[in-house]
């Protein structure tokens, strides 16, 4: 099964259009409107980004008509010099960005019946159009990354970049908490591990008699809720994206009509079926089942919890030695169980940023304050796990400082330089570029005046 992973993508919100399924209606007249190089962009392409923005509530700085046109531009500038530089994105990427985001209009919209007809497809044509686009956004996102990579600032020039911040424009920092969690993974009974493995048995045995497609049982009873709505299909992955329990019986596999033994990983039980090997990457389906802890056992490690907590408060040891020696996070208990947060590095958090279970109870608790337990879904492997959190400590919003907030000024400072560097390669670019705009579309004040060329 494959790793979670948490990305930060350099790519401006505005570039982002082509990546969120830009699909239109059947009756717009077509026609082309500017052409960058080898591409034309469409009317209908305008359009239809103008919809899917619409709907999603974005707002333009400025006449979409004039807006969207330029972004679509500068995307085919970053989608020629990618296929110059031979930068490939994964076929699993583009598939989990198509059922994450048609996902998402199927919830905005209400229904998969609702989503067609807003865009008058089905959701098979949905899918193939979102499929490119995603496709071109990632391979865009990887071309700025490779241009942005080697990008540093010290600490003088965060210090000098702050000091000579107007009073008016220094940023708000919301309100940040550190967090420590101690965990325990309610009991598991011998009996329910034993019913899982004898389902998946059953599986095994239905697909190898013919009687039904491993794909079907996916379908129907994979717990592994993304790649069940592919019939268990993973998409091409080397063995380090796949964990290593995974990993090891997937890349010995040799027959595709044949089913895995059952395979115990970090995320539950697993059976798996090869579907292609090509060279030191494979494409898999499985089907994963996750032994459930009763009410009971929830409740026994939360009293428990609730026990040790006590206990702490009263002073028979530190939550940071209960942390080390009882939890059963692997991700925190050699850090005093301290959370750190994927997406700065840092032990910091913006509440929103928690999760939704462990926010709700920290928002009204003190420094140094121990929670009672609670019960939660661990996102990272969907396991149910008893909690007790302590709040280590909380900076309230405030203006920016240099002391407090200084990775926060760094990576504005980055940002800044990143954008500056990105500028000047598109402006480099538009000069070496053939673009022709269709005369009733020039009439607009573009950010790069470069694309019209005396």
């Amino acid at each position: 099964m494959k790793k979670r992973a948490y990305f930060k993508f350099l790519v401006p919100a505005a570039l982002m259009l082509s990546t969120g399924a830009v699909y239109g209606q059947d009756n717009v007249i077509d026609e082309v409107v500017w052409i960058v190089g080898d591409d034309a962009i469409l009317k209908s392409d305008v359009e239809e980004a103008r919809l899917s923005a619409l709907y999603e509530g974005k707002r333009f700085d400025g006449d979409p008509y004039c807006v969207i046109p330029e972004e679509l531009a500068i995307q085919k500038l970053y989608l020629h010099q990618a296929a110059l530089d031979s930068i490939e994105v994964s076929e699993s990427e583009v598939i989990q960005r198509v059922e994450a985001q048609t996902d998402y209009f199927i919830r905005m919209i209400g229904s998969k019946e609702k989503m067609e007809e807003y865009f008058n497809k089905t959701s098979i044509q949905i899918r193939e159009s979102m499929r490119e686009n995603i496709r071109d956004g990632l391979m865009m996102q990887k071309m700025q990354q490779k241009l942005v990579g080697e990008i540093k600032v010290t600490p003088s020039e965060v210090r000098r970049f702050f000091k000579d911040l107007p009073p008016d424009s220094i940023p708000y920092i919301p309100t940040q908490v550190e967090v420590q969690i101690i965990v325990l993974q309610p009991h598991i009974p011998v009996d329910e591990i034993d019913d899982v493995k004898r389902r998946l048995r059953e599986f095994t045995e239905r697909v190898h008699t013919g009687e039904i497609d491993f794909s079907t049982l996916a379908l129907l009873y994979s717990e592994d809720k993304e790649s069940a709505k592919r019939g268990g299909e993973l998409g091409f992955m080397g063995r380090g994206q796949l964990v290593p329990e995974y990993a090891n019986v997937a890349f010995n596999l040799q027959d595709p009509k044949r089913v895995s033994k059952i395979v115990e990983s970090e995320f539950g039980f697993h059976i798996i079926q090869l579907i292609e090997k090509r060279g030191d990457r494979l494409n898999t389906r499985h089907i994963l089942l996750k032994p459930k802890a009763s009410d009971k056992d929830v409740t026994n490690a939360i009293a428990r919890l609730d026990s040790i907590a006590d206990d702490i408060r009263s002073g028979k040891f530190t939550f940071e030695d209960a942390a080390l020696h009882i939890s059963q996070d692997k991700d925190t208990r050699n850090n005093h169980g301290l959370l750190a947060n994927p997406e700065t590095g840092t032990s910091r958090f913006e509440m929103q940023e928690l999760p939704q279970e462990i926010a709700k109870v920290v928002d009204t608790m003190k420094v140094n304050e121990i929670s009672g337990a609670f019960s939660m879904i661990r996102e990272k492997d969907g396991k149910d796990i008893c909690v007790i959190v302590k709040l280590k400590s909380r900076i309230n919003g405030h203006k920016a400082t240099i002391s407090d907030d200084y990775q926060r000024l760094k990576e504005i400072v980055l940002d800044k330089r990143r954008n500056q560097v990105l500028e000047k390669w598109i402006v480099e670019k538009q000069k070496h570029t053939y673009v022709r705009i269709n005369e009733n579309w020039k009439n607009c004040k573009f950010n790069y005046p470069g694309w019209i060329k005396e």
